[in-house]
């Protein structure tokens, strides 16, 4: 291979191994969380493939479709996703998405990351302190409010920050709404599967993804999404709030690193 040629792969002529590695823990974390699993993919495709942060994003977001999906249809057929919910939540999210994406450029990122440690931070303290959840009730107009307000904030950190939209649904159902941990990690894969839809769309007209990567990713990571979700169903309440408590903190650490190393 001559030294043009080489020039000009892509990432993932360098290191195959490397993007089936991230999309299994990624496929993984994400069935057993019901999270989208970029907390695992921005960083490792920064860190192998060379790609910028936005194109970064934007390739794990893709990645995150095929993974959310499969996710998705494990959680429906063992009867742990909330279609009203789901609806909801993915109203209030498409409009936040949007007004992150708008606001990415005017709003220091700083003091947001400060705040969203902070955020998950209280509600990691608050999973690890609780495993009893009633489940949620009948939607009022009241609950109904609040879950868009819920899937409002996630688009919209999701937007400015570049996390995950399931790491702030999932324990605001559970903490906040009194969903089942499970029932909220399904309904949670079933709003990311059209959020995933629409980001991609977008970030591939404006040359912010690398399909080739998302596929192996992504098509890496659907057989461990399904196990993760299996996992999930028979988990008890108690060590599923744990688990993503745990999570939660891992998540605050990185973003506290980002902070200190100036990572943009």
């Amino acid at each position: 291979m001559t030294s043009g040629t080489a020039a000009a792969a892509s990432p993932l002529d360098v290191n195959v191994a490397s993007a089936v590695a991230v999309g299994a823990a990624a496929g993984l974390i994400g069935g057993l969380f019901g999270v989208g699993g970029g907390i695992v993919i921005v960083p490792a495709l920064m860190a192998w493939s060379g790609l910028e942060r936005r194109r970064a994003n934007g390739t794990s977001l893709a990645a995150t479709l095929p993974i959310a999906a499969a996710s998705c249809i494990t959680y429906a057929a063992n009867g742990h996703v909330d279609v009203p919910v789901a609806v909801i939540l993915s109203v209030g999210a498409i409009g936040g998405s949007a007004l992150g994406a708008e606001l990415l450029t005017k709003i220091p990122r700083t003091p947001l990351i400060i705040l969203f440690v902070m955020t998950i931070l209280a509600t990691a303290v608050r999973l690890l302190t609780s495993s009893e959840t009633a489940g949620r009730g009948d939607l009022t107009w009241f609950t109904i409010a609040e879950f868009v307000v819920v899937g409002f904030v996630t688009g919209l950190l999701a937007g400015l920050l570049g996390i995950g939209g399931g790491v702030v649904m999932v324990p605001a159902m559970v903490v906040l709404l009194l969903m089942t941990p499970v029932a909220a990690k399904g309904t949670s894969t079933a709003v990311i599967v059209p959020s995933a839809i629409m980001g991609t769309m977008r970030n591939r007209a404006n040359g912010n993804v690398d399909l080739r990567i998302a596929a192996v990713v992504g098509g890496t990571g659907i057989a461990l999404a399904v196990v993760g979700s299996l996992i999930s169903t028979v988990i008890s309440d108690a060590v599923s709030n744990a688990l993503f408590g745990v999570l939660l903190i891992v998540i605050a650490a990185t973003q506290i690193r980002s902070l200190v190393r100036g990572v943009d």
